[in-house]
């Protein structure tokens, strides 16, 4: 498994997930109840930065159109998202977020 480093743990909060480009893919990287999660960033209904919407309770919501998602497993909650978004293992090494971009099932 190939990890690679996409951002500092300073970089990421509650409310503000981080948005990178690893290896041409768009990830967003998110805090919830003290855990990082990592899962495309990009909204599969229509191109809108996921990272960009609100974050509540363990879900984020589209900034376009609404589609809610929950972030720790990447099921579609509410379309129009249509269909779940892939989600990527995350670590934690000296104080930077790492991810494989190896997606989990």
């Amino acid at each position: 498994m190939s990890w690679k480093n996409v951002c500092e743990v300073s970089q990421v909060k509650e409310d503000f997930p981080y948005s990178a480009t690893v290896d041409g893919k768009e990830i967003g990287v998110y805090l919830i109840d003290g855990q990082f999660y990592a899962l495309e960033d990009v909204c599969p209904h229509a191109y809108a930065l996921l990272s960009q919407g609100f974050v509540d309770d363990g879900k984020v919501e589209c900034p376009l159109h609404e589609a809610l998602f929950d972030v720790r497993t990447g099921k579609c909650l509410r379309e129009p998202g249509g269909r779940d978004l892939h989600t990527f293992p995350t670590r934690v090494i000296d104080d930077r977020i790492q991810i494989t971009l190896i997606e989990e099932e």
